[in-house]
């Protein structure tokens, strides 16, 4: 079981990907970076609402329960990507990584981190519509 919902976690980061690609490749030349990154941080939600929608039609979650245990080993899995891979990989410095969390300068990361904890309850809501 966990394997599958590690499985479905791992989509979400070629989205995120292709989500911060696309923002490098298009606003981001034009806006100043803390506006880009507000704006990308829409439109990744966006396409994370979009892939729920798309899993809910062929993933059943038992329960809100089950739901919100998924949502919280996603948020687990994508905050030790993003400071393992940001720092690691990308060679960012910690307080680099550490000032998207910074909601009072503008940084809107949580709510990424949010969406990504109530996803699976979003797969199950929509399911539920069916």
């Amino acid at each position: 079981m966990v394997g599958l919902w590690f499985l479905y976690w791992l989509i979400l980061v070629p989205i995120a990907i292709a989500n911060g690609a696309a923002r490098e490749l298009t606003f981001g030349k034009g806006l100043p970076e803390l506006r880009a990154h507000q704006l990308s941080t829409l439109t990744g939600t966006i396409l994370f609402a979009v892939y729920y929608w798309i899993l809910s039609f062929f993933w059943q979650i038992s329960s809100y329960s089950e739901a919100f245990a998924i949502g919280l080993f996603w948020l687990a899995l994508t905050v030790l990507f993003e400071f393992v891979f940001g720092h690691y990989v990308l060679k960012h410095p910690w307080s680099r990584l550490l000032a998207d969390y910074d909601l009072a300068r503008g940084r809107l990361w949580v709510l990424v981190l949010i969406w990504t904890f109530l996803g699976p309850a979003m797969v199950r809501g929509f399911s539920l519509l069916e």
